[in-house]
């Protein structure tokens, strides 16, 4: 039965067999009244895709469709929907739902909440699984669905669904702009989001990455500093200079993170969005004494978070660094396997949907 009962994606049915794709119909959550249709033009494809399917995160419902960086045109909405209208060109994240109550949900936490609904691989309360964005059509709840601003092309605004986000959240949050030095770690998929952002909201960007190659590209998007951590004691000269690190490296096990801890000013925070699949290194707890150092993570961001973000690009018009492949069974299994390999400047969208699904408007 074809849609609004359901959607075809490219799905893998083995996280052993990840590369595999195939086309199939999946089941669509029973439609809300808070509920938006979005018929799909193009999804981002994040390393939490391939940590998804690799099994690097650990087991995954099978069959499963992945993407959460997902724009498309809003083609049927609920009684109850304020914020959207068919026809608004709409952009989805990594979260999809949640329960609106709690009070993270209404301590604007949402993205924190117990009952949260990711946008793939999550049961819904009816038993139904959420499905990502290498599909024809999602169905969202309005207050994770986000009208894009109108200067921002549908392949740029994709990966700021989930990458830009996961970044901005926190440079916000840990306070960056003017008088701030951040120290950025890799320039990959969120790194370079995270220069974007914290140079347009005016700090003073540092790089820290082991590919001397990606010089260029770091000063380009607006970094003062370009560090190469591969380099022996490339820490000295920077002890006691950063107020944060973001961390958007998944690598953090291969880190001397007291290297790393000590080049923050006192209290400073080394903060992880990149989320790997080994766990961190071993620390002692005198390994943060010297600066009064900590360490934290994050997951994704809040919707006021999302709309300044958007707002954002659209005043500065700033724009994500991406490749585009054209969807279908073997555009997935090139994207997710170079992601993997690390063989993307600096984030694959998937395009030319309309060519696979056909025209769903």
């Amino acid at each position: 039965m074809p849609y609004p009962e359901t959607a075809e994606g490219f799905m893998i049915k083995d996280q052993k067999n990840w590369q595999d794709f195939e086309k199939k119909e999946f089941k669509l959550k029973p439609f809300e009244d808070r509920d938006i249709d979005i018929a799909i033009e193009c999804c981002g494809v994040c390393g939490s895709d391939v940590h998804t399917i690799t099994g690097g995160w650990g087991e995954c419902p099978l069959p499963i469709c992945v993407g959460h960086e997902v724009i498309g045109k809003a083609v049927k909405v609920g009684k109850d929907v304020k914020t959207i209208k068919v026809g608004d060109r709409v952009g989805v994240g990594a979260q999809i739902q949640a329960d609106l109550t709690c009070n993270n949900c209404k301590a604007d936490q949402e993205n924190y909440c117990p009952n949260s609904v990711d946008t793939y691989g999550a049961p819904y309360s009816d038993g139904t699984v959420s499905q990502g964005g290498f599909s024809s059509h999602m169905r969202a709840h309005e207050y994770f669905t986000f009208k894009v601003p109108d200067n921002i092309e549908s392949s740029v605004a994709a990966p700021m669904m989930c990458a830009g986000l996961t970044v901005y959240s926190p440079l916000v949050r840990l306070g960056a702009g003017p008088g701030k030095k951040v120290a950025i770690v890799g320039l990959g998929g969120l790194g370079h989001f995270a220069v974007l952002w914290a140079v347009a909201l005016g700090a003073e960007v540092y790089v820290l990455s082991h590919s001397p190659s990606k010089k260029d590209d770091a000063l380009k998007m607006g970094a003062k500093h370009f560090i190469v951590t591969n380099e022996e004691k490339w820490f000295e000269p920077y002890a006691f200079t950063f107020d944060f690190i973001l961390n958007t490296a998944d690598a953090t096990h291969k880190f001397n993170m007291p290297n790393y801890l000590g080049t923050l000013k006192v209290m400073g925070r080394f903060h992880c969005v990149g989320l790997g699949d080994e766990p961190l290194p071993t620390l002692m707890a005198q390994d943060f004494a010297g600066n009064g150092s900590y360490i934290g993570a994050s997951h994704i961001g809040n919707r006021p978070e999302m709309l300044a973000m958007l707002d954002l690009a659209s005043k500065q018009n700033i724009k994500s660094w991406i490749q585009e492949i054209p969807i279908s069974a073997k555009g997935c299994a090139e994207a997710v396997t170079r992601v993997k390999d690390n063989d993307v400047r600096y984030r694959f969208v998937l395009t030319n949907y309309d060519s696979e699904f056909g025209d769903r408007s």
